[in-house]
């Protein structure tokens, strides 16, 4: 069985993701962890999560390092400070991380990436297969398409703290590599007052913040009299926290290196 723990365990995504480890036949929930003045700190996870049985079962920790020597893979949705001190922690006990934590700057991307050699690790933006279909068919899209102008709308609940969303960046990333762009230069996020004609190379990203939306994303293609969408809505966490337990399944069988969910999925 593949012992798996999930950080920030007491959240809506953590509770989602802790309820298919519980489900899934190949897995053993071992552990759980929140911040350390989290008033569910010591209690067990099963109670939180409505279910009801014998024994207490795993508890939720403070830390990681109290319970990282029984566990085989961590399930990561937190925030990029706490991410990194748990990256830190697998690296040095030689365990598994599954990563759905975005904002990330771009120093601690290169952190991340230099871990490369020494920790099995599956990141992504999202974890949700459906975007990742996106993403491959927005590439040969945005190959297709080179001549048209791209903007990107993300729409998530009104408490997402990052903007744009991780997932924006990387439609916009993938737009930007398949037509020869450097992101960091054509990039557009907002745009307010005289901004002036919109330049070709522009690659815009908008984000909106609503009530209770999961997640949306659309990828806006203009050209001259016509317009192509490619769009991705989520009803649901379920099937992040869905593709974060199948990357964690796979990741079990893999050697150290950096992976995303196209590898998982063979995409």
């Amino acid at each position: 069985m593949l012992k798996v723990a999930v950080t920030g365990c007491a959240g809506r995504m953590g509770q989602e993701i802790c309820r298919l480890v519980l489900e899934h036949t190949e897995m053993e929930l071992a552990g759980g962890t929140e911040h350390k003045s989290h008033p569910l700190i010591g209690s067990p996870i099963l109670p939180m999560l409505g279910i009801l049985a014998k024994g207490t079962g795993p508890k939720i920790s403070a830390t990681l390092d109290e319970i990282i020597k029984d566990i085989d893979i961590v399930i990561d949705f937190t925030m990029p400070e706490a991410t990194m001190a748990h990256l830190q922690a697998i690296a040095s006990a030689g365990k598994g991380i599954v990563i759905g934590t975005t904002g990330f700057s771009p120093e601690q991307v290169k952190q991340i990436e230099s871990y490369r050699d020494k920790v099995r690790c599956v990141r992504s933006p999202n974890m949700s297969v459906g975007v990742n279909v996106m993403f491959k068919l927005l590439a040969q899209a945005a190959r297709s398409l080179a001549g048209y102008e791209i903007e990107i709308v993300e729409i998530h609940h009104k408490l997402k703290k990052d903007a744009p969303s991780g997932t924006a960046m990387r439609l916009a990333e993938i737009c930007a590599a398949e037509t020869g762009r450097d992101l960091s230069k054509v990039g557009v996020y907002g745009r307010h007052g005289i901004v002036g004609e919109r330049k070709p190379e522009e690659i815009a990203v908008m984000s909106l913040r609503l009530g209770d939306v999961v997640g949306e994303h659309t990828v806006i293609f203009g050209g001259q009299g016509e317009r192509i969408e490619i769009t991705h809505k989520a009803a649901s966490r379920k099937n992040f926290a869905a593709g974060a337990v199948m990357a964690a399944a796979w990741l079990g069988k893999q050697k150290n290196g950096l992976y995303d969910m196209q590898d998982v999925l063979g995409l």
